[in-house]
Formats: C-alpha cells, structure tokens, sequence
C-alpha cells in the first residue's frame, strides 16, 4: 500500500514520541531493574541482594508496614470520601462550591505538610500531646496526615462516578414503592462501584508511594518508601535501594492492573436517553450531609491553618507571638528563597514542554492509521508511569542518566532532568487528558482537510489544536501544580544550585526546623491554589470563546 505524505509524516513522529517514552520511562526502569541483581561494585550477582533484603527482618517489616499502613488508609478514606462526594451531588448544600473547593486544597500542597501541622498539634511539644493515648510519630501519624494527603484523590473519583446516574432509574424505584435504604443499595452502590474501586486502588497507591509524610513523622515506623531514602542517601547502598524501589513497585503496579481490568468491564451508566439526575432539596438528608461536609471542611482547614499558623510563630511552644522571620528561608537553607524560584522554573519547564509532548504524542497515536505494533507501544509506555511510584522512577533516573557511558549524562543534577523527571512520571494522565479531548473532536474535521489537500499538521494547528484549547490547558495546570508539591520523584536527582522547594523543606523539617519547613510548604500552597485559580478564570474565557466559533 502507497503511504501518502500525512501518513509518513504521522508514522514518523509516532516513532519519535515512541523513542522519547522509551527514554524518559523504559529505560531508566531498565536500569533500575538491572541494578537490582549488581553488588556496589557493578559485578552481577544475580538474587543474591533479594535474598538478603527479605532474609533481613528489618528490611521485610517495612513491606509489611507498608501494606498495613495503606490498607488501613483506604479503608478510612474510601467511605469518608463516598459520603462527601454523595453530599456534593446528591444533596442539596448551601455554598456548595466552598465544600467542593475545600475538598482540593491538600492537592495544593507537599505531603509533608499535614505531618508537619500534626507536630504542631499532637507531636511532643504539640497542644494536645498525650491526646491520642500515645505519640503521634510512627502508624498514628502517618494514618492521619494520610487521611488528609488522599482524601481529595478519592473524593474527585467518586464525585464523577456519582454524577453520572440515570433520573429514570430513581424514578422507577419511587413507583415501585422501594424505600431509600433499598435504592441506595440496588441503585446507588452498583452505579458507583467502579469509581469505588478505582477510588481504593488510587488511595491505596499513594499510600504505598508517598514519601513526604513517612518521613516526617514516620519516626522509627519504617516504611518501603523511607526504606529507598535511606539505603540510597544513608548508606549510599543503590544495589539495596534498587532492590527495595523494585519492591515498591509491585503493589503499585498490581493496583495499576487491577484498576485497567475494572475499567474494561465498566459500562456506560448514561444512554443518550438517559434523564440527568437533579437532587431535590429534603431538609433531613440535607441538614445531615451540610454537618457532615462542614466537619470534614474545618477538618482540612484546621490541618492547613495549624500548619500556617505554625509558619507563624517566633518559636514553638515558648514564645507564640507572631514573626515573618520563618519566611526569611535564607537563615535556615543555603538556596534561601531560590529554591522556591527553581520550583517556578522547573514547574513551569515541565508544563510548556510536557503539555507539547503529551497532547501531540496522543494526537500521533490517535490519528495515525494502522502502525499498530508502534502504536501499541507508546499507548503501553504512555500508561507505564501510573504504575510507577514517584522514588521509583527517580532512582532510576540515577541509573541510567549517571551512567558514564550515557550520552545525555550532561542532563545529570540539572534543572532539566527534573523538568523531565517530572513529566514522565505524571504523563499518563496528560495522555489520558489529551486522549478523550481528541476523541471528542468529529473525524469530518480531518475528512474534509484531507479532501481539500490541506496537509494534516495545518489542520492541526488551525483546528484541532484551539478547539482542545481548555484540554491543553488543563494539563498544562496538572503539571504545574504537581512539579510544585512532588517530593518524591525529585529528591534524588537535584544538585545544590537546583534544589527545589518541596526538597527543600524536607531538608529544614530534617535539621529541626519545623517553622521554616511550614513556611515553604504553606508558600507552595498558595501559588498552586493561585495558579488553579487563574485556571479557573481562564478555562471560563476560552469556554465562552469556544462558542462563540463554533456558533460562527
């Protein structure tokens, strides 16, 4: 078959973003892999380094508090997050946008954080020390601050599987005369039971994956994630830490397997007959989940205030008067304010430059015809991240970016590494973001460009590109906010002169100075609710403006 100009073209740069995924995610988990069975002189040793890690009971114990930790969590969080996202759109609440703000606000910030203000709360020298029967260092805290850190997570989930529900169905039930307990179980549950599984397998993840909290207040509950951290920059032990990252992540890609299968069986839940569902005002039910959400609302405030608050104060818990002084970051870190300078740059690297590469790397993969095996392989690459945590992917990085017979080991302990970093490791809900834009988009578009003879990058340009314009947008944020609060994937690769605000205040919480750490992570909260905001401001702009072109 005679390929025609657009179909070489398009071939082409499949391969290209082919190459750049198998760059930036395959390699470097090979490398890692690699590094699993080399002792610390790089001679192959075969398992010699998995029998040693699960013979030695510290090492194991921390797999097993890992697994407990998260299980506990998404247990907690899965209901706490149904009930609020069922009184988001079920009921009837008066401010309902500030529940559902609320709800967002510990996406803004670093995971450390809720440790950081549950120090300040319950922590030796907190308010309500002893108040929790015990220390708040070790499993208690860590459940807590997770709670907090994953709850918008599920919540966002599950707000979307319950806003898609048929009026009709609710409609029969009342005729049939089945009474609300019934309906919730026969009508309710089974409509959102994917969400709910998606919900506890995300919840889940992030727990095995995250950092930021085990670290600071973990105290000597040992976690896989500190595990790494420690084998790594403790006992300079990459075999080891190699070892133990490889072991983080399988209960994260079994998760991630998991959900793909879910995902294949779930059906549609709304026909193109289906009647929107609009919750009719019931002063009962809605007294109830108003109390309930405004709980769970000064719950979050409360976290996020104590941390603000405790940004504030001149030295804890013997002078409580109120000082700027913990913002000077100069007095507490060598970078100062630069390392939250870094974090813009490399933010807003990873959000021009990714954005470009996700939304053309699935526009290539959408629209190119056949190539199969070639598409097949970014589609599999594009969804290799989500199932790879964080410190993970970061050590591999370390791998394969150092290697010294490595091209690109120029890009070593660079702000570009970083940048790169970051976006493979949240690419695969760009990809998915761009994916549904695009499929959005009525084929005719390309069909009559391809008629006229318009080559099909101007089509692009003219067409396909202003009209997923909000979708763009939308993942440009989505990298943004999260190169600003990722810990994780970063805190292996920086150097001195590119230190980023979120490794910054793990380094001041870790000298001891609490307030400083507090006051990073609350300025890296409001510049992400800042950008969000803007978002918002923007997204509405260009809705109101998509219309008006379509209309014309």
């Amino acid at each position: 078959m005679r390929l025609s100009r657009d179909d070489v073209v398009m071939r082409a740069g499949v391969v290209v973003v082919a190459a750049v995924l198998l760059l930036i995610v395959g390699l470097p988990l090979w490398s890692l892999l690699a590094k699993g069975f080399e002792n610390k002189d790089g001679h192959f040793v075969g398992l010699a380094n998995y029998i040693a890690y699960f013979s030695t009971p510290a090492l194991f114990d921390s797999a097993l508090n890992s697994l407990h930790i998260a299980t506990v969590t998404t247990v907690i969080v899965v209901p706490l997050a149904f009930l609020y996202a069922y009184a988001l759109t079920r009921a009837v609440l008066p401010m309902r946008w500030l529940f559902q703000g609320i709800s967002l606000i510990p996406i803004f910030a670093p995971s450390l954080l809720p440790g950081l203000a549950l120090i300040y709360l319950f922590g030796n020298q907190g308010f309500f020390k002893g108040a929790l029967g015990g220390p708040i260092y070790g499993f208690d805290g860590i459940l807590i601050a997770q709670v907090f850190y994953c709850f918008p997570h599920a919540t966002l989930i599950l707000v979307t599987a319950l806003a898609t529900a048929d009026a009709r169905l609710y409609e029969a039930a009342d005729v049939l005369g089945a009474s609300k307990l019934r309906v919730f179980f026969t009508v309710t549950l089974p409509g959102a039971k994917y969400g709910l599984i998606s919900a506890a397998l995300v919840v889940f993840t992030l727990m095995i994956t995250d950092f930021g909290i085990a670290k600071v207040i973990g105290g000597n509950f040992n976690v896989l994630a500190t595990d790494v951290y420690k084998q790594v920059i403790g006992q300079q032990n990459f075999s080891m830490g190699a070892v133990v990252g490889m072991v983080l992540l399988v209960p994260a890609a079994l998760a991630f397997v998991v959900d793909r299968v879910v995902q294949r069986k779930q059906v549609a839940m709304l026909t193109a007959r289906a009647v929107p569902l609009i919750p009719r005002p019931t002063f009962g039910r809605d007294l109830f989940f108003t109390l309930y959400c405004t709980v769970i609302a000064i719950g979050i405030v409360g976290i996020l205030g104590m941390a603000a608050w405790g940004s504030l104060i001149k030295y804890w818990p013997y002078n409580l008067s109120l000082t700027l002084d913990n913002y000077e970051f100069s007095n507490f870190d060598a970078n100062g304010w630069m390392s939250y300078v870094n974090s813009l740059e490399m933010a807003a690297l990873a959000a021009v430059g990714g954005t470009a590469l996700m939304f053309v790397g699935a526009w290539l993969n959408e629209r190119t015809r056949e190539f199969f095996i070639m598409r097949g392989l970014v589609q599999f690459l594009a969804f290799l991240p989500m199932a790879v945590p964080g410190m993970v992917l970061g050590l591999g990085y370390i791998f394969f970016f150092n290697a010294p017979n490595n091209p690109l080991n120029f890009l070593y302990a660079t702000m570009g590494i970083l940048a790169i970093n970051c976006v493979a490791h949240f690419y695969t809900v760009g990809h998915l973001t761009a994916t549904t834009a695009l499929k959005q988009i009525d084929p005719e578009f390309e069909a009559v460009s391809a008629s006229l003879k318009v080559p099909v990058w101007r089509t692009f340009g003219r067409v396909t590109a202003p009209i997923c314009l909000p979708a763009i947008l939308d993942i440009a944020i989505y990298l943004f906010v999260n190169a600003m609060t990722t810990v994780s994937s970063v805190i292996f690769l920086y150097a001195p002169d590119t230190k980023l605000a979120s490794v910054a205040a793990v380094n001041i919480e870790e000298a001891g100075t609490t307030a400083a750490a507090a006051a990073l992570c609350i300025v890296i909260v409001i510049t992400s609710a800042a950008v969000k905001a803007l978002h918002l401001l923007a997204d509405r702009y260009l809705l109101d403006h998509l219309q008006g072109w379509r209309r014309r």
